[in-house]
């Protein structure tokens, strides 16, 4: 009897390490992307290069990237670098990242007072996810269009953000390390 519960623990225990293991390697390529930008969790600061407005380049800026709701969002929070805090204030839009069905989405509360949403797709060597423009809720005249973002290493990434102006591009480039 003793050997029939051990061999039954021993199968039990069998199946589920092969379930585990076949639901890691069924994971959808919205679920990797997604598992990607969660390991870029914490704070970081660097310069921003504004390539149609140099007037604007050079601010250091603050990002905050922190997963929330049970690991299934990362809240992705921009700020000026040493100002405290401030949601009423410009220049500090917040970005909703999920996987939904089988898409990694990208929702942006953009200070222009939109959302426009984006759909992101990772790059065969797992270091860049693109975002592309997929609709918008509120005005499109003035809204965040495309985003990048390239993993260098665990403690520095790039971010690209293409904010259009009715019909005009406004590229912005933050290179970022990690603070914390």
């Amino acid at each position: 009897m003793k050997s029939r519960i051990a061999l039954s623990v021993v199968f039990l225990l069998i199946a589920a390490t092969a379930f585990a293991a076949d639901a890691a390697a069924t994971q959808s390529d919205a679920q990797k992307s997604f598992t990607t930008l969660k390991s870029l969790a914490g704070e970081w600061e660097g310069p921003v290069t504004v390539a149609d407005a140099p007037e604007m380049s050079g601010a250091k800026m603050h990002l905050s990237l922190r997963v929330t709701s049970r690991g299934n969002a990362l809240v992705h929070e921009f700020q000026e670098a040493g100002t405290p805090l401030d949601a009423t204030k410009y220049d500090h839009p917040v970005t909703m990242l999920y996987v939904d069905g089988d898409q990694l989405t990208l929702i942006h509360y953009c200070d222009a007072g939109n959302r426009p949403r984006m759909i992101g797709k990772m790059s065969p060597d797992g270091k860049t996810i693109e975002f592309e423009f997929k609709d918008i809720s509120g005005n499109p005249e003035y809204h965040m269009h495309h985003s990048v973002f390239t993993t260098i290493d665990a403690n520095h990434h790039t971010e690209d953000w293409t904010f259009m102006m009715k019909d005009k591009p406004m590229h912005a480039h933050f290179d970022l390390q990690r603070t914390k």
